[in-house]
């Protein structure tokens, strides 16, 4: 595997590479990684990665200093999982002088969220336009888990004209359905015990809307007061469209998404649920 930290460089070592295939992260490798990187493989001929913990998208409150670096393991697992060139960049390299242009996501960035992280996807859609013009990938693929990132970057990508094809991987889960996180690390025994309860009650709310409930209100606000009688302190459950994020206007409507963002001791946990409300609705 090349890792690369110039853009020069790295742009002069992907020439003539055939259709490339990008998976951005912020490092801190584990298995959900590893598996769009496989993933990837399948999409084209060379495998991009890049690690770089962006400061655009932290805010004042979020955890950018503390935030796990793990460079030298995350390069050994990306070696192993076949990446072709990894991109390394510090923050020197990737903004030489002050950003001063930056890509201003629609009002869903200011929902769910970006509610509770002001500029956080101010942030990332200008980085990642940033990592796409210096990798002039063919497509990327984002999880699944980060689910509001992936319709902001697939949206900014159709709406920019960009010929990137943007692909949703799977979450990979703990044998206990807890998705994995580089944020899982600062659980507690205790609390990561606790922890699958969030997907347990997003189950119970996909089966409750599957079977014809449509008070997705009292779903949502049930779900909340649980997390927060077991010690958490929730930031939002909501239903939602999967195509655009915003609160379903008819009960009829069949591809919904339910996300939640809660915090358990330190450490804040996200995670979704893809729901078919059924035909017969």
């Amino acid at each position: 595997m090349q890792i690369h930290s110039s853009i020069p460089e790295l742009r002069q070592a992907l020439t003539r590479r055939g259709r490339v295939v990008f998976v951005p992260t912020m490092g801190n490798l584990h298995a959900g990684h590893i598996a769009l990187m496989t993933e990837a493989r399948t999409h084209g001929d060379t495998v991009v990665a890049s690690i770089f913990v962006n400061r655009l998208q932290f805010g004042p409150d979020d955890d950018f200093d503390r935030y796990p670096r793990t460079l030298q393991d995350d390069c050994d697992k990306l070696s192993s999982a076949g990446v072709d060139l990894l991109f390394a960049p510090g923050e020197a390299d990737l903004y030489p002088e002050p950003q001063q242009y930056y890509v201003e996501p629609p009002a869903i960035a200011h929902q769910l969220d970006g509610e509770f992280r002001p500029g956080h996807f101010r942030g990332v859609a200008t980085v990642v336009l940033k990592l796409f013009n210096i990798v002039q990938p063919q497509a990327a693929i984002f999880g699944k888990k980060d689910y509001q990132q992936l319709m902001v970057l697939r949206n900014m990508t159709r709406q920019l004209a960009l010929p990137i094809a943007i692909i949703g991987g799977e979450t990979v889960r703990a044998d206990d359905g807890l998705a994995l996180s580089s944020r899982n690390a600062y659980l507690s025994a205790a609390e990561r015990s606790e922890a699958p309860r969030l997907r347990r009650l997003l189950q119970r709310i996909g089966l409750a809307v599957e079977t014809g409930e449509t008070d997705f209100a009292s779903l949502e606000r049930e779900a909340a007061d649980e997390l927060d009688r077991h010690g958490w302190q929730t930031d939002y459950v909501a239903v939602r469209r999967q195509a655009d994020l915003q609160a379903p206007d008819d009960s009829r409507e069949r591809a919904l998404v339910v996300l939640a963002a809660s915090r358990l001791g330190s450490a804040r946990l996200i995670d979704n649920l893809e729901i078919n409300a059924g035909a017969d609705r």
